[in-house]
């Protein structure tokens, strides 16, 4: 049977969502950020998912935050620190994702 070809339409919102957060990490760090329902330091999150280069974490929390699944709150200190935690619409998304 051939798919029709509105189910594969460039509009469609589950696979906006799905090019979003349907790569290797997104969807796990998301995971990680919302487990504990606190913001977490970027260390934190390296040592939560220790297969991660850091190059590629700082870029997906990048994507993330532009795209609106995560903000990014950095702290003006003496170190300064950055954290991340989930949006009220992605911990929403995450409700969804649980089995």
């Amino acid at each position: 049977m051939e798919k029709s070809k509105d189910t594969l339409t460039a509009g469609c919102p589950v696979r906006n969502i799905l090019a979003r957060v349907g790569d290797k990490w997104s969807l796990l760090l998301m995971h990680q950020l919302g487990g504990g329902g606190r913001a977490m330091r970027f260390t934190e999150l390296q040592k939560a998912v220790p297969d991660i280069s850091q190059k590629v974490l700082t870029t997906t929390l990048r994507t993330l935050e532009a795209d609106g699944f995560v903000v990014r709150t950095v702290y003006a200190e003496v170190p300064p620190h950055t954290e991340y935690s989930l949006t009220p619409r992605t911990r929403s998304f995450m409700e969804a994702c649980r089995p």
